[in-house]
Order: C-alpha cells, then sequence, then structure tokens
C-alpha cells in the first residue's frame, strides 16, 4: 500500500505486441509493392526469421538463425534485407554501448526504452509513464517541441546482479 505522496505508477516491461510474424510479412510484401519491388525466397526467409525472433538481433546474430533455414542466404543479402525493412519502417537498428547494431520491430502503438546489461549483454525494454512526463516537463522548461527520444540505462541485470553476489 503506498504511503501518502507515494506514486502508484511503476515500470512495466511492455508484452511483445500481437501481430504475428506472418502478418508482418505480408506488411513487408505489400510494403516493398508499394516500392515497384519485389519478394523473393532469401528476403522472405529472412524476414521471417527475423520477425519470428522477436527481440533486438544483429545482423551476425540473424545470419546465424537464417542459415539453419537457408543455407545459401549471404550476409549482403541480410544486410540488403534489414536495409529494406528499415526503409518499409518495419525495422529500426539501434547502437548501444557495444557499437554493434541490433534491430527491432517497429511497433507504433508501444513506445519503450532500454535497460541494457553491462555484463551479460541482455536488453530489457520497459516503459515508465514518469519518466515520460519528466521529459515533457524539461522540453517545457527548454522552451522546446520534443518529437522523440532514446533512453538507454546500462547496468546489472537481476540475474547478473544475483551471480555477483555469490
Amino acid at each position: 500500500m503506498p504511503q501518502p505522496g507515494e506514486s502508484t505508477e511503476h515500470t512495466t516491461i511492455p508484452a511483445r505486441p500481437r501481430v504475428s510474424a506472418d502478418q508482418r510479412l505480408d506488411m513487408f510484401h505489400s510494403r516493398l509493392k508499394e516500392r515497384g519491388l519485389k519478394s523473393t525466397g532469401q528476403r522472405d526467409d529472412i524476414a521471417r526469421v527475423f520477425f519470428a525472433l522477436g527481440r533486438h538481433v544483429s545482423a551476425e546474430e540473424l545470419y546465424a538463425e537464417v542459415k539453419k533455414v537457408n543455407p545459401h542466404v549471404g550476409y549482403a543479402t541480410i544486410y540488403r534485407t534489414l536495409k529494406l525493412l528499415k526503409e518499409c519502417e518495419l525495422v529500426s537498428e539501434r547502437h548501444f554501448d557495444d557499437g554493434q547494431g541490433r534491430y527491432e520491430i517497429i511497433d507504433e502503438q508501444r513506445h519503450h526504452d532500454h535497460f541494457i546489461c553491462e555484463r551479460c549483454g541482455r536488453i530489457i525494454e520497459f516503459q515508465n509513464e514518469r519518466l515520460e512526463r519528466i521529459q515533457q516537463t524539461v522540453a517545457r522548461e527548454l522552451g522546446v517541441s520534443l518529437t522523440r527520444h532514446k533512453l538507454e540505462l546500462y547496468g546489472r541485470c537481476p540475474e547478473c546482479r544475483k551471480h555477483s553476489a555469490d
């Protein structure tokens, strides 16, 4: 039970979107068609695997996963397809402290921030309404219009904290 003056708000880890990998693949096909491009077997394999993974993934990790499905796919095709997915506004690329590009599914309905474990590299997505309001307050105090932001918190995840206590 909160004490007087304490907030009942808390940080949440958002649930994964309910859009299936097949639905996202259909969106990819229609956006390719809008651009006058065709889908190919290799593009479809890459997109299908990426959407099914549903997590932050590097091009190298995606390559390793796609090779299990289609051993004929090369790195260049992975990078070209990730670029297309970004152009189709289905995927965004993030660079965390390790400098490696990681890709995640864009979900316009669900803004989130990131916690990155400095020990194991785990990425935890979270939402916190207080942080969102603080950002708006800062923007108002600066006299600016806030259009977007990226927040990354770094530290040790619960699992790594537990192991370091041993």
